[in-house]
């Protein structure tokens, strides 16, 4: 399978998915935000990190740039589009996905694990995943998911409620939401499934050595989901 990952300026978890990526056996490249063109590819990536530095909104600039055409075209024709922490800002500017990420409710930059429940597994991202609750990590200050009455409405009746915050034992809470997210959404999927944004970060738990393994857990399963 053949994955690609966009670079913007302020990128900064780029290496860390292209690393995930190919543990896990996919064949990925390196695709600069000024081209125009995404190579021949099974899994379009946006990664997370700072693109442009933030200014004006987070992903604003980067859902500007040359190569998002291409994205959305991909996107719009059925292809597989993960978008990672600033890569859901970036999803969300540019309507592909509904919504908004703002500052997190205590307004501070939050850097932790946290714990996330499976809410749809009809889909090629989460199909077959050997376990409902993952502990992942975030590391954001705009990571609070909001959006209108009739978005949630929509998001509830098509099931695009990808993944929400949880305690260990699968308990949504106020304590167990990090950031203030509308309803505990830690991500969302577009209606046809294959666009996935969300937060927390799976490239940072791919080693139980270093850091945690249930991001194995998520590209293992996306790279057999897609054979």
């Amino acid at each position: 399978m053949k994955s690609s990952v966009i670079i913007f300026p302020g990128s900064n978890c780029d290496r860390d998915m292209d690393v995930a990526l190919k543990k896990y056996g996919f064949k990925n490249q390196m695709v600069w935000h000024d081209d125009k063109n995404i190579p021949k590819s099974d899994l379009i990536v946006l990664p997370g990190g700072f693109s442009y530095g933030d200014y004006l909104r987070c992903g604003s600039i980067a859902a500007k740039s040359k190569i998002i055409r291409s994205v959305i075209e991909f996107a719009n024709k059925g292809g597989l589009v993960l978008g990672i922490c600033n890569g859901f800002q970036i999803l969300t500017e540019t309507g592909l996905l509904p919504g908004i990420l703002q500052q997190n409710k205590y307004l501070n930059f939050i850097c932790k694990n946290v714990f996330v429940k499976i809410n749809n597994k009809d889909n090629k991202y989460f199909k077959n995943s050997k376990k409902s609750i993952l502990e992942l990590h975030i590391a954001h200050n705009e990571g609070n998911y909001f959006c209108s009455n009739d978005e949630l409405k929509s998001l509830k009746d098509n099931n695009q409620i990808a993944i929400t915050y949880c305690d260990k034992d699968g308990l949504e809470n106020e304590e167990s939401n990090p950031n203030g997210a509308i309803n505990n959404i830690a991500g969302i999927f577009s209606k046809n499934k294959n666009i996935l944004g969300m937060m927390p970060h799976p490239e940072r738990m791919v080693d139980e050595y270093l850091s945690g393994s249930d991001g194995s857990i998520f590209f293992e399963n996306l790279l057999g989901n897609l054979k």
